[in-house]
């Protein structure tokens, strides 16, 4: 299994297919885990026009797809680039936990599901910041450079 991995990996049209169909499936299985613990229902929402769940949405897409940007700029190997793809967005679940927990005046979800922009925006632009930061983290750790 591992030689015809290698031999997918060495050609380099093949590794851009690889890197991007495991790309996108990550996405998939991380947006859906997002989904899983939002309150609300992200695409029957957006299905209605809910511009604050699109917007929450997006930003997760974006910095789903940013972490694993990095994650393929710091893997030796597409193993390596899962895991820390994984670690990435392991942080990303953490930060949206935090964010939730940092507004005790109001309810995120419970305002996104209500259509409420502004907080559908900062949403998205917290999962954009969020995921540069996180991909800067695993840049220096992937590449084992010294951290100080």
């Amino acid at each position: 299994m591992d030689h015809i991995a290698d031999l997918i990996m060495s050609n380099p049209y093949l590794a851009v297919l690889a890197y991007f169909s495991v790309g996108v499936l990550a996405l998939i299985v991380f947006l859906y885990l997002f989904e899983c613990v939002t309150r609300y229902d992200g695409w029957k929402e957006i299905g209605k026009g809910n511009l604050a769940v699109a917007m929450a949405t997006g930003g997760k897409i974006f910095g789903i797809c940013n972490v694993f940007r990095f994650s393929i700029q710091a893997g030796d190997t597409i193993y390596e680039t899962l895991i820390w793809a994984a670690v990435g967005f392991v942080l990303l679940l953490a930060a949206y936990f935090m964010f939730e927990f940092m507004t005790p005046m109001f309810r995120i979800d419970a305002e996104i599901a209500r259509d409420n922009r502004a907080v559908g925006f900062l949403a998205m632009i917290i999962s954009v910041s969020l995921s540069y930061l996180v991909g800067a983290v695993i840049d220096i750790m992937g590449s084992g450079r010294p951290q100080g």
